[in-house]
């Protein structure tokens, strides 16, 4: 495909997403019916919509519209890349017209920063002197991070292996197991390093979560809401103990146990955890995903007030019923990738006052300026 005709089939995707559908739905949709077009060329089409998607408003202004052509406009504007891009290829999207030569401006001020402006208070409540410098950070792609499984490896080795099937890493200090990869991102999945389970695709500030959990070596340990299992596999990784995974879906487990062979981990998924007690539970909420916006940037275009109460409700919920499995003088770890606090202290403030038989001995967040994505963890002890 052309450079006219990769931007052409992002417009067309801008322009269903404007619509309401979601961002990977689009996308999937795009590519099964897109025959004709290559791995690098579905590649380079989701770059482009994930792009724009994280400059959703900027771009429009840039642009001087709201359509996925003005969009793109308005995107390689910003970026210098109109040239070649509006000619007069036969599959690309046209030149542009004098309306659209004269159109646009540049953002001013909260314009530039590209962040719902409904969600500003919130942003501003939560992070106070950092929220501008964060809301700027989440208009650009994040580092694409793994972690070092150290039941197999350590991370100097993890990254030696990677070199020499060319991917070049380093170490990233939020966490001893995290490395940032520099290039060939896309060649982790194939690699031998990925596949004898030497290392595991995580974000480097999910490692730092797990990092500052209660030592519980030996004791028992349940993964509340593990989903994937990035942090149940993390888990079993740095904490040798008796970890059983549960999720309210199970199919979001589907892959677990065979990850957790690839890694060398003792997991057992549960369909009812052991109601006489764990020493650790950790309970990954469902939130707003905020904190990973550069990842996920359709959710930062698609939240809305409502949604947001809905997940509060959430996390309320999953924290009560997370507590009934902690045992005597054991420990309640919350964690969201959210940089709110609606979604962090205040949940875990609402808890404790209706909980007081716990108290609060850590908590801490990461935004992006640490380098990883937006996270949230607080540590509660039960009495014994």
């Amino acid at each position: 495909m052309t450079p006219g005709a990769r931007a052409q089939a992002a417009i067309l995707c801008l322009d269903a997403i404007e619509g309401g559908t979601p961002a990977e739905k689009v996308l999937t949709n795009w590519a099964r019916g897109a025959r004709y077009a290559g791995s690098r060329d579905r590649a380079a089409v989701r770059d482009l919509v994930f792009d724009i998607l994280r400059r959703w408003w900027s771009v429009a202004i840039r642009g001087g519209g709201t359509t996925g052509r003005a969009r793109m406009i308005g995107y390689l504007r910003e970026i210098g890349g109109l040239e070649g891009v509006f000619d007069v290829d036969p599959y690309g999207p046209g030149p542009l017209t004098d309306v659209e030569q004269a159109g646009g401006r540049r953002p001013e001020g909260r314009e530039a920063l590209d962040w719902p402006e409904w969600l500003w208070p919130e942003l501003d409540r939560s992070l106070g002197p950092e929220a501008e410098p964060v809301a700027r950070a989440m208009r650009d792609r994040a580092p694409v991070f793994l972690r070092a499984n150290p039941l197999k490896t350590n991370r100097d080795a993890a990254i030696e292996q990677l070199a020499a099937e060319g991917i070049t890493a380093r170490a990233h200090p939020l966490s001893p197991t995290a490395i940032e990869v520099i290039d060939r991102t896309r060649a982790i999945p194939g690699s031998h390093a990925f596949h004898q389970g030497l290392i595991e695709i995580q974000d480097a500030a999910s490692q730092a979560v797990i990092d500052r959990l209660p030592p519980v070596t030996g004791l028992r340990v349940l993964d509340f809401c593990a989903g994937g299992g990035g942090k149940t596999l993390a888990l079993a990784a740095h904490r040798p103990a008796r970890l059983h995974a549960h999720d309210k879906f199970r199919d979001r487990m589907k892959d677990l146990l065979t990850r957790a062979t690839r890694a060398g981990a003792g997991v057992k998924v549960v369909n009812t955890p052991d109601p006489c007690g764990y020493d650790l539970v950790l309970a990954d909420a469902p939130c707003s995903g905020s904190g990973a916006w550069r990842r996920q940037p359709h959710g930062k275009i698609s939240m809305n007030d409502s949604g947001l109460e809905a997940l509060l409700k959430r996390q309320d919920e999953v924290l009560s019923a997370s507590a009934c499995y902690v045992a005597p003088g054991g420990y309640l770890a919350y964690a969201t990738c959210s940089i709110f606090d609606a979604e962090n202290g205040d949940r875990v403030a609402a808890f404790l006052e209706s909980h007081p038989e716990f108290r609060l001995i850590d908590a801490h967040r990461f935004t992006p300026l640490d380098g990883g994505d937006g996270f949230y963890i607080a540590i509660l002890q039960l009495s014994p």
